[in-house]
């Protein structure tokens, strides 16, 4: 790169590129440094993709109101597979708990919380 941005123009495309480069070279290699750090994002972009097509959705939900509450139930199945809950299993406890739970007690209904009565009852 340091020979070839001695000959190629560097508003070109090529040239712009390799200056981009050339400046991020110690960050580039970084991960060489360290067999744990990845080369690449990919991991990060599969995990957010459903969301940034959820949102996309929206505006398809046929009224504000829905789209919130797709939001909601998205946001209860993401922190579901973030805790590796199975979200049927977390939503039949959930309605077989909430008609006895007060409303100042809802913390108690988290997913997380499900998560701890598995464990507690295993």
């Amino acid at each position: 790169m340091d020979k070839e941005s001695l000959v190629v123009t560097p508003r070109s495309p090529i040239g712009t590129a390799i200056g981009y480069m050339i400046k991020r070279w110690d960050k580039f290699i970084k991960y060489t440094d360290h067999g744990h750090v990845e080369i690449d994002n990919n991991i990060i972009e599969n995990a957010i993709r459903p969301l940034a097509l959820g949102r996309k959705n929206y505006l398809f939900a046929g009224h504000h109101d829905a789209a919130i509450n797709i939001g909601y139930y998205y946001t209860i199945f993401g922190t579901c597979k973030a805790l590796g809950v199975n979200p049927y299993d977390y939503i039949v406890w959930y309605l077989s708990k909430v008609p006895s739970l007060k409303t100042l007690d809802i913390a108690q209904l988290a997913p997380d919380a499900f998560k701890k009565s598995l464990n507690v009852n295993t």
